[in-house]
């Protein structure tokens, strides 16, 4: 049994204020004013018999019982809202048609998931899946060939197209295991190994190379690989690195043994997963196909890489429609 004074809002406004920082962006999230947020963290670490919170930092900082504490609250706050986006999204017994477009991120996990929870409620629906890389995805809900969409976002706005934000994706790097921790020196270490790119017909090798360019790094060109386990091949076999992330990674399974990833050693940057709808789709059935997508990743990806790479939390996580 839980002790008195243990809530589900307490867990909740404790979740905003360590992944934030600040009373007020707590508040914010959660709705509740200011003093009800730290009464709400005031009760929980009384019932609890323990500080979670060090207010003496600016940002706020949690203690290591608060540290320890948070991991397994999200647990929980994770398989509450998987188990509330599972309802949600079970009565689309009104559908007579669904196109739907996924990115092939999701191939090994999450689309089986997914597709399986909307077949079991769609009875009478004709139902059809494509996937594809992001920029194909993108191409077919812009042109009307698809309802729905979950892909990586470009950087331009999409015309007539409604958007439900699901996760934050950050790069990070992969290298063949142990040749960073090896070298003395990073950057030395990802001059003697050619880096891997993806194809420059995919959102993500063009998002890549802009923030090369960006950060003003000069890396020549060798390798243009289109395919994301084939690049993943490639590291594990020692024969460059790449920039890549959590989702790549994660997809890439057989070769983590032979894998390391890292964080970038350049300013950090991020892609955006969202659904898509085309402007004439009723809004009920975006909302909640987005839900379970987000319950869905949280459950099976985010928690699993943020349990491996402790530096990808609050990095890699999920986002909600005012995103």
């Amino acid at each position: 049994m839980l002790n008195k004074g243990v809530t589900l809002r307490g867990l909740e406004v404790f979740e905003a204020l360590a992944e934030h920082g600040s009373v007020a962006r707590a508040s914010e999230i959660t709705g509740l004013s200011q003093p009800a947020v730290s009464q709400q963290i005031r009760n929980l670490q009384t019932a609890l018999g323990t500080d979670l919170i060090d207010h003496s930092k600016r940002p706020m900082q949690l203690t290591s019982a608060g540290r320890a504490y948070l991991s397994r609250a999200r647990e929980v706050l994770s398989q509450l809202r998987l188990a509330q986006s599972e309802l949600t999204v079970m009565d689309l017994t009104h559908l007579t048609q669904l196109s739907m477009g996924i990115i092939d991120d999701f191939d090994n996990d999450l689309t089986p998931r997914l597709v399986t929870k909307l077949a079991e409620s769609m009875t009478r629906c004709r139902f059809r899946l494509v996937t594809a890389p992001s920029h194909e995805i993108t191409d077919a809900i812009q042109s009307g060939d698809l309802h729905l969409a979950i892909t990586a976002m470009a950087p331009e706005p999409l015309e007539g197209i409604t958007e439900y934000p699901l996760a934050r994706d950050p790069f990070i790097l992969v290298a063949p295991s142990g040749y960073i921790r090896e070298a003395a020196n990073m950057t030395s270490a990802l001059q003697e190994l050619p880096m891997l790119r993806y194809g420059q017909e995919q959102l993500i090798g063009r998002q890549i190379e802009a923030e090369l360019t960006r950060a003003k790094l000069e890396i020549p060109q060798r390798f243009e690989i289109g395919s994301n386990p084939s690049l993943m091949a490639m590291v594990s076999r020692g024969i460059g690195w790449a920039i890549t992330t959590p989702l790549g990674y994660l997809r890439a399974a057989r070769f983590h043994d032979q894998v390391e990833a890292h964080p970038l050693p350049f300013a950090p940057f991020s892609r955006k997963i969202s659904l898509l709808a085309s402007g004439d789709w009723a809004d009920t059935v975006p909302r909640d196909v987005a839900q379970t997508m987000r319950g869905l990743i949280h459950t099976h990806m985010i928690n699993p890489a943020i349990e491996r790479f402790s530096w990808l939390e609050g990095e890699f996580k999920t986002l909600e429609d005012d995103a």
